[in-house]
């Protein structure tokens, strides 16, 4: 890709998000940080959330 075409590519993308509403943008932001992984099983992966998992059965 060139420079001109990445340039390009930014500037629609900051037009679009600049062109949403408020609430909009909001609810974008909102939706993102509910689909993110917790950070636990994210940094260590699954090993903690299985012992969490057994822990909370007993």
């Amino acid at each position: 890709m060139k420079t001109n075409d990445y340039i390009k590519f930014l500037t629609q993308q900051f037009v679009k998000y600049m062109a949403m509403t408020k609430e909009e943008r909001k609810l974008r932001r909102e939706n993102r940080k509910q689909m993110r992984r917790p950070f636990v099983s994210n940094w260590f992966g699954i090993m903690p959330f299985a012992l969490m998992m057994l822990f909370k059965r007993k």
